[in-house]
């Protein structure tokens, strides 16, 4: 079966994966108490995936905090994405 798609639909979506790809490593060290907690809750709830779990709360974390800090008139306006 061919392709349905044109080729400008696929060179975009690769372009797209690729800037989306994550390359970069962090590794993250729990207590028997805290991992329970996790377990725990990621069991109640039905979370299939801890990693997209943990990532989406910290970039949740970092949105809010940031839009929290938003700056004022007088100061610099940095950006989360530089």
């Amino acid at each position: 079966m061919k392709n349905q798609y044109p080729k400008i639909a696929v060179v975009r979506r690769r372009q797209k994966d690729h800037n989306l790809k994550r390359i970069n490593k962090q590794t993250i060290l729990f207590n028997n108490l805290e991992w329970g907690a996790i377990d725990n809750y990621c069991s109640r709830f039905k979370i299939r995936s801890k990693t997209k779990f943990m990532r989406e709360i910290i970039i949740t974390e970092i949105l809010r905090k940031f839009s929290d800090n938003y700056p004022t008139l007088f100061d610099d306006q940095p950006t989360l994405f530089k």
